[in-house]
């Protein structure tokens, strides 16, 4: 005995091709044909290219170039927003990183804490530099915002690390530290009577 594959019939099944046995085949045969997409692409492509936006400085853009430009601003500006936010990120991991170093003065816990003051030092006098790649030759790219912000974002990390050294006793802070530029007064003449 051989067995053989019988094809299992499928108990649902929809057909969508028509033959001429079926209604309205004929009526849909003497439609025209529906546009080829390919066709509808070329159409689109002569009316992006006839239809010309005029910029501000006086030349024209088509709209494609139009939809580029806008999208390069956008991407400029958030590429700026993130370059903004990036000290955040330095903060709360210099924060875990002093934590751990604890208040005792070593090797290691100076070197963060001086990490923690001179990067944002050097973020704060270095801010036009960092956002060069992000400007716009029209300045259309809104940079003031994203500047303000990375300031804040430096001073705050600059505050967590002056913090740190406050609580290492590295900061003049308290009226003994400033004992030696203390004027004592010369006292001229003595006396034995109370005042």
């Amino acid at each position: 005995m051989t067995a053989t594959a019988v094809p299992r019939r499928r108990r649902w099944s929809v057909n969508l091709n028509l033959t001429e046995n079926d209604p309205g085949y004929r009526q849909l045969q003497r439609k025209p044909a529906p546009c080829d997409m390919r066709l509808v692409r070329s159409i689109e492509k002569e009316m992006e290219q006839n239809s010309t936006l005029k910029s501000k400085d006086g030349s024209t853009l088509s709209a494609a170039e139009n939809k580029q430009a806008v999208a390069i601003r956008a991407r400029k500006q958030t590429k700026a927003m993130s370059i903004a936010m990036g000290p955040a990120k330095q903060i709360a991991m210099n924060g875990f990183m002093m934590w751990m170093s604890g208040k005792n003065l070593n090797i290691f816990s100076i070197s963060i804490t001086s990490m923690a003051i001179m990067n944002p030092v050097k973020g704060i006098l270095n801010t036009p530099n960092v956002f060069r790649s992000c400007e716009d030759p029209d300045g259309k790219v809104d940079l003031n915002s994203a500047k303000a912000i990375f300031l804040l974002m430096n001073l705050i990390w600059l505050g967590v690390g002056l913090y740190k050294m406050g609580t290492m006793k590295l900061l003049p802070l308290s009226s003994a530290d400033w004992e030696s530029y203390v004027v004592w007064k010369h006292v001229l003449e003595t006396t034995s009577l109370p005042p």
